[in-house]
């Protein structure tokens, strides 16, 4: 299955934009649900304020998120008075949302990048598991990461064990490591473009109105039906 990681951010914008990256995520996870695509929060940074978010980050996995992930991916527009700043004048607020294509294949290890070790195993049993070398050190060659395993007699049964955890430690370290490259692809998002918001939300409850929704669907259909009377 395919995975995309999407990221949202206030580009260091005022509490209100902050506010929006928090709303944006709710209604990302809601719409994410409806359409059966699993997901994972991978980063949030909180915002000054209560129940906001300078920047989110959230991981998205399925047979068909691309279409999805392009419904998003763009800049964010929430048209509504700042619940922080009354009096304040300003209606309308940006937040972008960019995307991370990640492979499917990037916890795969190949066999001949392990070497295994037998070593004999310490611990409770007597003289036999000190005279039996059984328990295996498995060494992932590329990135360095080791496991010991020593669990089982056999040492077949160990060997299977550490590829198996070995594989799960390249994961850890995959995924703290998109954490540090995110966090450091947020200092760059200092500007936000304005023009051509991909969603508009409204109001406190943060809702998209019907006709706005539409609006793009009933501007290409006129400009289809159009077309379609020229070639005739």
């Amino acid at each position: 299955m395919e995975k995309i990681i999407l990221q949202i951010t206030s580009g260091r914008g005022p509490a209100e934009c902050c506010w929006v990256v928090a709303r944006v995520l709710k209604y990302m996870i809601d719409e994410a649900k409806k359409a059966n695509i699993r997901y994972s929060i991978m980063h949030r940074e909180q915002g000054i304020e209560n129940g906001t978010l300078f920047s989110a980050s959230i991981q998205l996995e399925g047979k068909d998120i691309v279409s999805f992930t392009k419904q998003w991916t763009g800049t964010v527009q929430w048209v509504g008075q700042s619940q922080f700043r009354r009096h304040h004048k300003r209606k309308n607020w940006y937040v972008a949302v960019n995307t991370i294509e990640l492979g499917s294949d990037r916890a795969v290890i190949n066999d001949k990048d392990i070497s295994y070790q037998a070593i004999r195993s310490g611990g409770p049993g007597g003289q036999h598991v000190n005279k039996v070398s059984t328990a295996i050190r498995a060494k992932h060659l590329p990135s360095g990461l080791q496991v010991l395993v020593s669990e089982s007699r056999s040492q077949l049964q160990n060997k299977k064990l550490a590829k198996s955890r070995l594989v799960e430690l390249i994961k850890l370290e995959q995924f703290n490591q998109q954490k540090k490259d995110m966090q450091a692809e947020w200092k760059s998002h200092s500007e936000i473009q304005r023009g051509n918001p991909v969603k508009i939300f409204y109001g406190s409850d943060f809702k998209v109105r019907k006709e706005e929704a539409n609006y793009k669907q009933k501007r290409r259909s006129l400009k289809h039906h159009l077309r379609k009377e020229l070639l005739e």
